[in-house]
């Protein structure tokens, strides 16, 4: 019932709205700015003087009768082949020497065992960082970029801005009395 209704309201006198639409004005174009209409007039004079660029002008618009009449006998017949699969496409980027991996966790299902050069896993950085804390003078920057296929400066940034965490246990402290609201 909702769709009757509907159809019937927007047919109502839809004759007479599309001649009123059709014999609506047009809307004029913008006033031009002072200057650019200044512009514009200088190009027109510019155009009227000069005879020869309104030939150019006439000729780029021509209709070129020949042409269209080659354009005319061209026939094209399209058929459809059947589509091809095409293989794919082959990496662009070669693919990087893997190293394996120096440290491994017992018991890790999620192990990483071939790492690319240049890379390092989780358990590597902590086991370099916590080596190089414990013996700074055997585990030098120099070593540990040889040890793991590593650039020397990169190290030395994972040394210097990385640290393994610390646990300290502190004593238990003497027993002293709360002073407490009575």
């Amino acid at each position: 019932m909702g769709s009757r209704l509907t159809r019937a309201l927007r047919n109502f006198n839809l004759e007479s709205r599309a001649h009123g639409e059709i014999s609506r004005p047009r809307p004029r174009a913008a006033p031009r700015h002072p200057a650019s209409q200044r512009l514009a007039e200088q190009q027109q004079q510019q155009q009227r003087q000069s005879g020869a660029r309104q030939v150019e002008i006439d000729e780029l618009t021509r209709k070129n009768e020949n042409l269209v009449s080659l354009l005319k006998n061209v026939y094209v017949d399209s058929k459809d082949t059947p589509v091809e699969k095409h293989p794919i496409a082959k990496r662009t980027k070669p693919q990087q020497e893997m190293r394996h991996s120096k440290v491994t966790l017992k018991r890790d299902p999620f192990a990483v065992t071939n790492i690319p050069k240049g890379k390092l896993s989780i358990v590597e950085v902590l086991t370099i960082l916590n080596n190089h804390k414990l013996d700074p003078k055997t585990w030098t920057s120099d070593k540990i970029a040889e040890e793991y296929s590593l650039e020397p400066k990169d190290v030395e940034g994972l040394l210097e801005f990385f640290k393994v965490f610390e646990i300290k246990i502190l004593p238990p402290e003497e027993k002293k009395e709360r002073i407490g609201a009575r």
